[in-house]
């Protein structure tokens, strides 16, 4: 039997609980990550809004994981299900774009300046998060729903009003939108 410092420095093994857990973590971050790629690369608009619903269902999983059950609820039933709907509605709606080939010119160098700084920001926030001697913090309160909902109609009041806006922007976008309908 191994003593507990030689498991420590091999790290948690995949078939015990937290290297099953790691495992789920990263395959929600993948999950976000291939969402946003077919959100920002497809050319058809319905599967950009596919690709934005899937990253935010992964953005939900990432609050569960902070152990955030009620926020990832929210998540899902917020943007996952009335915004992407609301964009999808939208994008079915509108009038469909002539696609000709006389395409605009993009800068040559767009692409790869992109590329170079989005590498740049991420090895950033890699080595940081790496070096970060992360502190763990007990649990507050017990997370029912009870209480969630009185703190949110009482000290976090503006968390609940800007929800309610971004619904209501999402609202009038799609009624834009739709008022132009089809020729």
């Amino acid at each position: 039997m191994q003593s507990l410092s030689s498991q420590l420095a091999n790290g948690p093994s995949l078939f015990s609980a937290e290297g099953f857990v790691g495992l789920i973590f990263l395959i929600t971050i993948a999950v976000i990550i291939i969402g946003a790629f077919m959100a920002t690369t497809s050319r058809r608009l319905v599967r950009c809004v596919a690709g934005l619903a899937v990253s935010f269902t992964g953005v939900a999983g990432i609050y569960y994981f902070l152990m955030s059950p009620f926020v990832a609820m929210m998540q899902m039933l917020i943007y996952v299900g009335a915004v992407s709907i609301l964009i999808a509605f939208a994008v079915m709606l509108a009038a469909p774009e002539d696609h000709t080939g006389s395409g605009s010119r993009t800068n040559v160098l767009a692409s790869p300046l992109g590329a170079g700084m989005a590498a740049m920001v991420f090895a950033a926030l890699s080595i940081l998060g790496i070096k970060t001697q992360w502190q763990s913090f007990p649990r507050q309160g017990s997370g029912d729903i009870e209480q969630i909902g009185y703190v949110l109609l009482t000290s976090h009041s503006m968390v609940f009003e800007a929800i309610s806006l971004v619904l209501l922007i999402a609202i009038i976008g799609a009624l834009v939108l739709a008022r132009k309908g089809r020729s």
